[in-house]
């Protein structure tokens, strides 16, 4: 009897082992399902951003001269933007790359631009309720200033000025390229013309480097000169998904200088706009994730960029894919305007 109750008692043992095992089972995996169910709900549950902050097209002029494909023209755009769910577009001139180093010097550049801007224009006016079209300079052409007098009185200009800091050779080590950028800056806050700025300069690879004594350049000396209109800076203060630790280091002083409430950033949103993109690393998104959160969700609005970028739905969703951000912090975000397109 003895052994048949130690075998039982065994039996018993055993069987509750199994029982709790199962159990411990079930539960962890209810919990994995739970969180997959989560990513999934992020994924599936958030509805396509109201604006597009940060779109491009591209002339006729401009395809020839940067031997692309095709031109990309507003029906193009709108039928991209009816594919992700997406009503508006801010519109981005880029009469600013007839100003840049990239293609050979012109005798009539300047009528380039223009043309180039008013090309812009007069396409987002065919989908009024739409695209909103923004002016474009070269900040250090000797051209800027009366350009942005023309955008300013051009009903279809005056809605923002993009300035591509990069692409322009824009240096904020040099004293009189922020000297320059001052005088435009403030020109455009005297005309009450928003600024769309691409402030990243360039990365260790190139002649322009960007890192955090460059952000706090560009907070400290040149965002005072606007002190009364609305800033958007493009991709984060970095560009797009390209990091080095220069970049990094300088887009947490942009982040910081938000988080903090400095004086200079009042007015200043940023845009999410190629930060991530499928390929992203963890690590890179994560960064993404941090800056986003550090800033304040109520300051990000959503941008696709032009080609050869992902197209709006697939920029999106990539986004929602590689950020870790709660639905609830996707929702502000996509439902966020900055305050000159409302």
């Amino acid at each position: 009897m003895d052994i048949r109750d130690e075998s039982r008692g065994k039996t018993r043992s055993h069987t509750h082992r199994v029982l709790r095992g199962r159990n411990w089972f079930v539960v962890h995996l209810g919990a994995l399902l739970v969180i997959a169910g989560c990513m999934q709900a992020v994924q599936d549950d958030v509805r396509p951003p109201r604006v597009d902050h940060h779109q491009h097209l591209l002339s006729p002029a401009l395809t020839i001269a940067w031997k692309q494909p095709e031109p990309v023209n507003a029906e193009r755009l709108i039928a991209q933007l009816d594919a992700a769910g997406i009503q508006r577009a801010l519109v981005l001139s880029l009469a600013y790359a007839w100003g840049s180093p990239g293609l050979p010097p012109s005798d009539d550049e300047y009528a380039k631009v223009r043309a180039e801007n008013d090309w812009t224009a007069q396409q987002a006016a065919l989908y009024p309720t739409r695209l909103v079209a923004a002016c474009s300079v070269n900040p250090l052409r000797d051209y800027a200033l009366r350009e942005i007098e023309r955008c300013a009185a051009h009903p279809g200009l005056r809605n923002g000025l993009k300035m591509q800091f990069a692409n322009s050779r824009v240096n904020l080590r040099n004293p009189e390229h922020v000297a320059q950028l001052q005088r435009v800056f403030a020109a455009a806050n005297e005309n009450r013309v928003p600024l769309i700025v691409h402030v990243w300069t360039g990365d260790d690879r190139v002649a322009n480097p960007f890192d955090a004594r460059d952000a706090r350049t560009f907070i400290e000396q040149v965002l005072p000169s606007a002190p009364d209109v609305v800033v958007q800076i493009a991709h984060l203060g970095g560009s797009g998904p390209r990091l080095d630790p220069g970049t990094e280091a300088a887009m947490i002083v942009l982040s910081e200088a938000a988080a903090t409430s400095h004086p200079a950033m009042k007015n200043v949103y940023f845009d999410i706009t190629t930060n991530v993109v499928p390929e992203s690393p963890d690590a890179d998104a994560a960064f993404m994730t941090a800056r986003i959160r550090q800033i304040g969700v109520s300051r990000v609005v959503y941008g696709s960029d032009g080609p050869p970028n992902l197209p709006a739905a697939e920029s999106w969703r990539a986004h929602r894919d590689k950020l870790g951000l709660t639905i609830r912090e996707f929702e502000r975000i996509r439902t966020n305007v900055v305050p000159f397109l409302k």
